[in-house]
């Protein structure tokens, strides 16, 4: 083991390597505004390095000590880590179909209500667990789930409500949680770019009956890879502890029940259910509790952005539009949407290669209109009413990245090059 005086140097050297970062704001040409850039920092990479060097890395302690402090800033009872934000909604669909939850659970061919525009990982938990993705248009002022076209899309089969906060920002959750409750639907908050995002003043993952969160890198906090679930109930807390790894009894709470049933059985290997291997590592940890800390003042920088482009870019309403935040609302600012509004000046296309020529990076919205990706011929889905809005929001709108490396000079550069391509078009 490392001596202190070690250790401090250690601490030292890794502190003054990640603080030597390039800057390209001496010279115009070099600006480049990246759609992510990980935030982890020195105490990340050393707090990683110690469970390396103490030859602790598979998950233990510090994977425990994160949930605790997430389930905290959430506002929940409990918090499970996994490998991944994909791995946390396979969790969340895979609890709610398992046989422990005998006459409730969601059964083959049941359906599962989503958004159309949405990401891969919130469609194939659906698949997996061999349930029916039923996809309903999103509103086109919010790109997010229309409360509406969710009440049109329920018959007998439905089982659930997967909502996505698109980017951060919230769904109508009163209206949402009110008809799941009216039709006794189970409803799972996909909240995986929307950390630390607000319904009227109470944080998204606190309305479902769970909520899922991710950690990637281009993500509000990272952990490199990883995802969170969360839930107030106690008996999906413990299957979700089951599942994740194995299916053992380990963690559970009803574990001496089990030994004590199965005594034969060394019970450190008893399984009690049906199981992946999900689990974190606990450099993943690691970052995590360092990560958590940090979370608001990162959201601050990314609100700051938004409405600076916002506010900058406002004279253009008549050619581009920004996602409506209701009032009450926090919108996380994942990363920031542009829609053009069709007009015989410019295309969408011209605009975002502008912009790619000039060092900002863009991307689409998420997947898109979902149901129009190549994959949909091979999952069993429905598709309720008209996706009109979804297809435009594929065809009309990009992102541009909003993180929190995005300081004053990128955030200026950004409206500016914007307002020069906006004015060459319009003269």
């Amino acid at each position: 083991m490392l001596n202190k005086k070690e250790i401090d140097f250690t601490k030292k050297l890794i502190q003054k390597h990640l603080s030597a970062k390039k800057t390209y704001h001496n010279d115009i040409k070099k600006i480049r505004v990246s759609m992510a850039d990980p935030p982890y920092d020195w105490e990340e990479v050393y707090e990683a390095l110690d469970s390396m060097l103490k030859i602790e890395t598979t998950m233990g302690k510090k994977v425990q000590s994160f949930e605790k402090l997430f389930a905290k800033y959430i506002g929940v009872k409990y918090a499970v880590m996994v490998n991944s934000g994909s791995s946390a909604n396979l969790l969340a669909l895979s609890i709610l179909s398992n046989p422990l939850l005998e006459k409730k659970q969601i059964k083959i061919n049941e359906e599962v209500i989503t958004p159309a525009v949405t990401w891969s990982t919130t469609v194939f938990p659906i698949v997996n667990v061999k349930a029916r993705p039923v996809f309903v248009d999103v509103e086109s002022e919010t790109f997010n789930i229309d409360p509406e076209k969710i009440e049109k899309a329920i018959t007998k089969k439905t089982r659930a409500i997967m909502p996505v906060h698109l980017l951060g920002n919230p769904c109508d959750m009163k209206i949402i949680k009110k008809i799941a409750r009216k039709h006794d639907l189970f409803l799972i908050e996909d909240c995986c770019e929307a950390l630390g995002a607000k319904f009227e003043g109470k944080k998204v993952g606190t309305f479902g009956d769970l909520a899922t969160f991710s950690f990637f890198a281009s993500h509000h906090i990272t952990t490199m890879e990883g995802g969170m679930l969360v839930t107030n109930d106690q008996k999906l807390f413990d299957i979700a502890k089951s599942l994740r790894t194995h299916g053992w009894s380990r963690d559970l709470k009803n574990k001496k029940t089990l030994e004590k049933k199965y005594s034969k059985i060394d019970s450190r290997f008893l399984f009690s259910n049906l199981g992946y291997n999900l689990r974190p590592t606990e450099l993943q940890g690691a970052f995590g509790i360092h990560q958590i800390k940090k979370i608001d003042k990162f959201l601050k920088i990314r609100a700051t952005n938004a409405k600076f482009w916002k506010k900058n870019l406002s004279e253009y309403s008549d050619y581009i539009k920004f996602v409506d935040e209701k009032p009450g609302n926090y919108n996380a600012n994942m990363l920031f949407p542009i829609k053009i509004i069709k007009n015989n000046f410019f295309t969408k296309d011209e605009l975002v290669n502008y912009l790619q020529k000039n060092g900002i990076e863009t991307r689409p919205v998420v997947a898109g209109n979902f149901v129009k990706q190549p994959v949909i011929n091979l999952i069993p889905h429905k598709i309720s009413g008209n996706l009109k809005n979804s297809t435009e929001i594929m065809e009309n709108a990009f992102l541009i990245g909003n993180h929190q490396n995005v300081d004053e000079t990128l955030r200026k550069y950004v409206s500016e090059t914007i307002i020069k391509f906006l004015k060459s078009k319009l003269k």
